[in-house]
């Protein structure tokens, strides 16, 4: 009768500690996951399911052209810039290099270093070599300044 006492006791105060046992820790001290992330949990996987998602309502009709547009110029740049990042080393854990990137980012747009289209305007990735809208190639279109807009589905053409 002693002992089933005495290990009751010792049930119950180890049930005690291990409810208690966040209370006990330092704050601020975290415990990192015991498994990496998944690819679609990160910057990069969230952009890319994004331009998938926005893909797929484009081809069952739900977004309009304009709406398309807008979501995949934003999303490209979201997913050009997770891509640098990683290229470049940047953790995606370290939200204050993440910040300082689009900070940065949004900086160079503002000084006008994007490169411009001559047919679409400014592109929101950085350094493109052709136009991921109409495809014309970007260094061409910096001298050739004479171009009239074509109708949809038409290449540029060139004003003589």
């Amino acid at each position: 009768m002693v002992g089933e006492a005495i290990v009751a006791a010792l049930v119950g105060l180890a049930g005690l500690l291990l409810v208690l046992q966040p209370l006990f820790r330092a704050p601020g001290a975290s415990t990192r996951p015991a498994e990496p992330l998944d690819p679609e949990e990160t910057p990069r996987g969230v952009a890319l399911a994004a331009l998938k998602e926005i893909d797929f309502d484009k081809e069952t009709g739900k977004l309009s052209d304009g709406d398309y547009q807008f979501l995949k110029a934003k999303y490209t740049a979201i997913a050009l810039e997770a891509l640098r990042a990683e290229r470049e080393g940047v953790s995606p854990e370290s939200a204050e290099a993440i910040v300082a990137a689009r900070v940065r980012a949004m900086q160079a747009s503002d000084a006008g270093t994007r490169v411009r289209c001559a047919i679409c305007g400014p592109r929101p990735e950085q350094d493109p070599l052709f136009c991921s809208t109409c495809g014309l190639e970007l260094a061409s279109a910096a001298v050739s300044t004479n171009l009239r807009l074509p109708a949809t589905g038409e290449a540029p053409v060139r004003v003589q």
